[in-house]
């Protein structure tokens, strides 16, 4: 089997399979994956994305990126710097945050591929629906906590693996372009190794804060 791409631990296992994919599973973070092999290309990837319409005037997608951006803004104080990693075309909870006193940074694979934004620091960063997309999520995980402040918030935004019965009728790995599946489990993996404060404020919404002591 292949090695983990979150944790890189060597034992992963089968975990379900459906006629486009196949979907290994951790058996140390229990993150769920798509076997590499079978993941889009960069091309076929964008051209899905490209369909998405994300309108920063749609009240229903504010309403919707507003059940992580509630909770992070009571939590991070007045006026800070915060990243909107994987923001997409359409770039709108950056936009919410500016509009209650912060100053954010865009960063998108695609559409706003600035790499210079991903060499400072930050007191928060959001990634709403990016995390299950990530073809190297160990790299970026580790990219995130360093670009992460003593003391800052990270807010996620993913839905969350439950059970094998779950899964098989479960509509998000449907979604070619989503790949890996996190399970609280894994969020408590990660929020124990990393010396992570987590919270899980909703079913798909989740906050954790670098440690104050945590050097940079």
């Amino acid at each position: 089997m292949l090695d983990c791409p979150l944790c890189h631990h060597n034992d992963t296992q089968f975990f379900w399979e459906d006629k486009r994919r196949q979907y290994l599973q951790c058996q140390r973070c229990e993150l769920v994956f798509v076997d590499p092999k079978q993941r889009l290309a960069p091309d076929q990837e964008k051209a899905h994305y490209d369909l998405h319409e994300n309108d920063p005037s749609d009240i229903g997608y504010r309403k919707f990126l507003s059940r992580v951006q509630i909770p992070l803004v009571e939590r991070i104080g007045a006026h800070k710097h915060g990243l909107d990693f994987g923001c997409g075309p359409g770039p709108t909870l950056s936009l919410m945050m500016q509009e209650v006193g912060h100053t954010v940074d865009l960063y998108d694979l695609y559409y706003y591929p600035e790499s210079n934004v991903l060499n400072k620091q930050y007191d928060f960063i959001t990634a709403t629906e990016v995390i299950e997309h990530l073809y190297q999520p160990a790299r970026v995980w580790a990219q995130w906590l360093k670009m992460l402040k003593p003391g800052a918030w990270l807010g996620v935004m993913t839905k969350m693996v439950r059970d094998v019965d779950a899964f098989s009728t479960w509509h998000y790995k449907n979604d070619h372009t989503h790949v890996m599946f996190f399970s609280r489990r894994t969020f408590e993996f990660l929020a124990v190794r990393d010396k992570l404060e987590l919270e899980f404020i909703e079913n798909d919404v989740i906050l954790l804060r670098k440690s104050s002591n945590e050097s940079t």
